[in-house]
């Protein structure tokens, strides 16, 4: 089963910004394929996990949708994927412009060796802004969407690798929303945390998916129960399947899900 489209309170009405679909979107790593024929409707404004065994395709589905994959030689893909209804891999996608739209956050956290305004700022400024009072705000928002700015509002100026780790992810998640993005994109955002940093980002993900469609890739299978609303479940490459996050955990149609929730293989 590689086709699925979750319920949700706009699944019924006119897409909204920050609307992921792909159709039968397959996958290649030069002759190997990761990723066969995805059906997917993401609903906007939501967060939706991506869950299954390591090297199931998840983290190579999530790196298509801002065409990340695109720097890695020897690739490519079948199928569409849309942003809002548009095509990414259309030649009038002006790639720096998507990946501004749809922003990313990685596993590891790697802010810039500079000051914390400077990594939030470097976005907005390589996008032309450079007005201070504009920057200022820019940096002075992002930071507190990204529920960081309290804790370093008074030493904006030093090295935010003088930070701990989650605020490091934090600054990281501040740096990807200082571009207005519609959609973040999650790559086990939280697995090299402590347990408290851990909770923090999760509330951020809460909060900040009143404005953002957020997909989030998980290992951690409790993490993925806790903070999304909707579930994909990925295996050898294919979408198995896809449903609200209380329906995929307690009441799975396909057999493979229950065995991979249930701590059968994986």
């Amino acid at each position: 089963m590689t086709s699925a489209v979750a319920k949700s309170p706009t699944s019924d009405v006119a897409r909204q910004l920050g609307t992921i679909e792909a159709h039968d979107f397959s996958f290649w790593y030069g002759k190997k394929q990761a990723l066969r024929r995805i059906n997917i409707a993401v609903p906007p404004r939501a967060v939706t996990a991506l869950i299954g065994p390591s090297g199931c395709g998840k983290s190579t589905f999530l790196r298509s949708i801002n065409r990340l994959n695109d720097l890695i030689p020897g690739i490519r893909h079948e199928g569409d994927m849309r942003l809002d209804g548009q095509n990414i891999f259309d030649k009038s996608m002006d790639v720096v412009a998507l990946r501004q739209r749809v922003g990313m956050v990685f596993q590891r956290w790697n802010p810039f060796p500079k000051s914390i305004y400077e990594n939030v700022a470097y976005g907005p400024r390589i996008n032309g802004i450079d007005s201070q009072v504009s920057l200022d705000e820019i940096v002075e928002r992002s930071l507190r969407r990204a529920a960081l700015w309290e804790e370093v509002k008074d030493r904006l100026r030093t090295s935010a690798l003088g930070l701990s780790g989650g605020q490091q992810q934090r600054v990281c998640i501040a740096r990807a929303l200082a571009n207005q993005p519609e959609v973040l994109l999650l790559d086990e955002p939280a697995s090299a945390l402590d347990p408290s940093s851990t909770q923090k980002i999760e509330e951020l993900v809460y909060e900040l998916k009143q404005e953002l469609t957020i997909i989030i890739v998980t290992h951690n299978l409790q993490q993925a129960a806790r903070a999304s609303d909707h579930t994909a479940f990925f295996f050898l490459g294919e979408l198995v399947e896809f449903g609200p996050t209380d329906q995929i955990f307690t009441r799975p149609r396909e057999e493979r899900t229950e065995a991979y929730i249930t701590g059968r293989f994986g």
